[in-house]
């Protein structure tokens, strides 16, 4: 029994490292995050007061990448979010397509989740697309370390709506 408390602990304690202070400050709330299938960490994270928008991603002990620099408002307008949900299970080969996207110089960071009716196939993680060459990078996030919802931003317009599509 004790040994379960202490297993318990640690990873209650872990989990709270993971998310609690690196990748959110005591001020923010995540937004949308999850670990990678190699094991790093992706946060989106808004103020409690809505006062900006921020992402981070890398391991455990590092933070690799987190945009925007500026951490106001304007933050708000460098994202964007697009979607589309075509419902009816498997006879109508439903889906749900959540894509949150920003640039950095020559590249576009794609946050996605989706949803395929057809084979029950979930999907989440980052794609890099470079906007010169179109190579892809994918990085494949592992669905059940998943917090938060891309879907709220379908009717919280503080993001700008899109309409690219990226499956």
């Amino acid at each position: 029994m004790k040994n379960t408390i202490l297993v318990f602990s640690f990873l209650l304690f872990s989990t709270f490292y993971l998310y609690g202070q690196k990748y959110v400050l005591k001020n923010e709330k995540i937004i949308y995050s999850f670990q990678t299938n190699k094991g790093k960490i992706m946060t989106l994270c808004s103020d409690k007061n809505g006062k900006y928008i921020i992402y981070r991603f890398g391991t455990k002990n590092n933070i690799e990448l987190e945009y925007p620099n500026n951490k106001d408002k304007s933050s708000w307008n460098t994202f964007e979010y697009s979607y589309w949900l075509r419902g009816g299970g498997i006879e109508n080969e439903g889906i749900d397509l959540n894509y949150v996207a920003f640039t950095i110089d020559k590249n576009k960071y794609v946050i996605y989740n989706t949803y395929f009716a057809n084979g029950e196939k979930y999907a989440t993680g980052i794609k890099i697309i470079n906007l010169l060459n179109k190579n892809v990078v994918n990085i494949a996030g592992n669905y059940k370390t998943i917090k938060g919802t891309l879907i709220d931003f379908r009717f919280d317009k503080s993001i700008k709506e899109g309409e690219e599509l990226y499956d």
